[in-house]
């Protein structure tokens, strides 16, 4: 890529996108093309047919995804997999059209098999069955992929895909229903912690900022005629919440005065990623690396896909009490062992990116603290 190569970062307003735009600002690329999804819906293949007719982007990163924690990806099974489907068949196939010189697809590890060994390689995909609760996510990422690998043993075109490992960061999403478990398990530590002293405006102003289920400090009329997808702005409510509705809403998350309930046994080991670390491998790749070099030698191309991750892993367990600690949060953490675990270990091999000159450097107790720094800010 040139400074002044025309660069489209789908999904540059999310938590993986806008890592990725800003690592590319850093680094003195001068022309950017961004949309937001009011501006341009992904699943809506005639509009971004249009959008690279007047843009004509000659590189493309493909951040946008339809992406949510365990319960959403359990509950909305059908959105899962059907727009992210359409997302990737729009934006590939308007880049294979359109003469793009370079793709890169980021999918996720949710790819690989539940019993896959551990450390996860590239060649486990496909070897085994998915994990139930995120299996539509993870079949929608598998066919991103082999439709990148397809074009370009089809077609010659240069698409590459990477599989990062669970990312967090800036930009976060930290609704406690559809987010993942780093940002949720924060926030719910958060007002646990506002709750034990006794601060309601504390957490009033949390729910101004991030409402929950429409709650933000007021309400227009009965909690239940409000869509938990509205997001109520403050400037539009009228009639105040009670303290009594805010503390029913918290306990319906596993919030109360008497502690923290988290989901699961609190035994699954995860690695985590700060999203900024994960955007700079992103942009190494593209700057250094093409399909060519992930095919030579192969006599059936395939898995030709990079992972990204750091090799290292800490138990939900250990890392609730990592967050406490750096939350100052004194109280009470429980697990509900009736809800789903999701797959009990999920570490990648990074042995292929850290060999193509790439090197994590933020370890996970940092990365919190500048995660909860943030979420304060």
């Amino acid at each position: 890529m040139k400074k002044n190569s025309r660069i489209y970062v789908a999904g540059h307003g999310g938590l993986v996108g806008s890592a990725i735009w800003e690592n590319l600002k850093a680094k003195e690329y001068t022309c950017l093309v961004g949309r937001r999804q009011r501006e341009l819906d992904l699943t809506d293949g005639a509009a971004v047919a249009r959008f690279f007719d007047e843009e004509q982007p000659e590189y493309v990163f493909l951040a946008a995804a339809h992406v949510g924690g365990i319960m959403a990806n359990n509950t909305y099974r059908a959105d899962f997999i059907y727009r992210n489907l359409q997302i990737q068949n729009n934006v590939i196939g308007a880049s294979w059209r359109h003469g793009v010189k370079k793709l890169l697809f980021l999918g996720s590890t949710c790819i690989y098999p539940k019993e896959a060994p551990q450390p996860m390689s590239e060649d486990a995909l496909l070897t085994g069955p998915l994990e139930y609760t995120n299996e539509p996510y993870a079949i929608a990422k598998i066919a991103g992929l082999k439709m990148c690998e397809s074009f370009n043993i089809q077609y010659g075109t240069n698409f590459i895909a990477v599989m990062p490992t669970n990312l967090y960061g800036p930009n976060d999403n930290f609704d406690l229903e559809r987010s993942h478990v780093l940002p949720a398990m924060i926030r719910k530590i958060h007002l646990a912690k506002c709750l034990m002293e006794g601060d309601m405006e504390a957490i009033r102003e949390d729910l101004r900022r991030r409402p929950v289920e429409g709650i933000g400090a007021r309400v227009k009329g009965p909690v239940a005629d409000i869509s938990p997808l509205e997001g109520v702005a403050h400037a539009d409510l009228a009639e105040p919440v009670t303290d009594r509705q805010i503390l029913e809403l918290l306990k319906r998350y596993g919030v109360t005065q008497d502690g923290v309930m988290l989901w699961g046994s609190g035994r699954p080991l995860r690695e985590f990623l700060w999203s900024e670390e994960m955007a700079d491998a992103c942009v190494y790749i593209m700057e250094r690396v093409d399909f060519t070099d992930l095919a030579a030698g192969k006599e059936e191309v395939r898995n030709c896909h990079i992972n990204i991750g750091t090799g290292r892993e800490i138990s939900i367990h250990d890392l609730s009490a990592l967050i406490a600690g750096t939350v100052g949060y004194r109280g009470k953490i429980s697990f509900d062992s009736s809800k789903p675990d999701g797959t009990m270990r999920k570490l990648t091999d990074p042995s292929k990116l850290n060999a193509l000159g790439w090197q994590h450097r933020i370890e996970i107790d940092e990365g919190v603290r500048r995660m909860y720094d943030w979420y304060l800010k």
